[in-house]
């Protein structure tokens, strides 16, 4: 059975946040497993930490559906350069530090990025962005688009999906992550 995991992003994020505990309800409501755990090192996300912790903890595996916003976007994908996981569903992601001190001691941006291996150990993967994303400029999402060649959907209006306001429901997501579940089991 897939397991759905979620990740915040940094500046002490939580998985109560935002659309979090919505699309959890609405997944729950298809009979799917959600986990929405606090993480550790919650200010800079630290990819030697939360990789483990994913690893470890949470016990990501081949069932696993990892949906992250903002820097917990980008987790998933470094998740799966090592790591067979079911799917990702990466909302406000990027692929450079954006010259954010943060970010740069996050680590995640330290080794260049092995596309064809995030794409190969996932089934699918589902990406959101938007135009007027204060923090995260298209060209970012857009790239990330180009090497994975996965779902792509960009909004005009959307900002960073919360965290620049208060974005309470989100059923494209959860509509996004139940649609590629189902898909999956017609072609199995």
């Amino acid at each position: 059975m897939a397991k759905i995991i979620f990740i915040p992003g940094n500046g002490g994020s939580t998985t109560q946040d935002n659309w979090f505990p919505s699309v959890k309800k609405e997944c729950e409501n298809q009979g799917l497993s959600v986990v929405a755990a606090p993480f550790p090192d919650p200010d800079l996300a630290r990819e030697s930490i939360w990789i483990p912790y994913l690893l470890n903890e949470l016990k990501v595996d081949r069932n696993s559906i990892l949906v992250g916003h903002s820097s917990g976007a980008i987790a998933p994908m470094r998740f799966a350069e090592n790591n067979q996981i079911l799917g990702s569903v990466l909302v406000g992601a990027y692929h450079t530090d954006l010259g954010i001190d943060a970010e740069k001691q996050s680590g995640y941006f330290n080794e260049p990025w092995d596309w064809q291996k995030i794409k190969g150990n996932q089934n699918w993967t589902v990406l959101f962005a938007s135009q007027d994303d204060p923090w995260i400029p298209i060209d970012q999402p857009r790239h990330i688009h180009s090497k994975l060649k996965c779902e792509y959907h960009e909004y005009t209006n959307q900002g960073h999906f919360g965290g620049d306001y208060f974005k309470e429901f989100f059923p494209e997501l959860s509509l996004a992550i139940i649609r590629n579940i189902e898909i999956r089991k017609i072609t199995q």
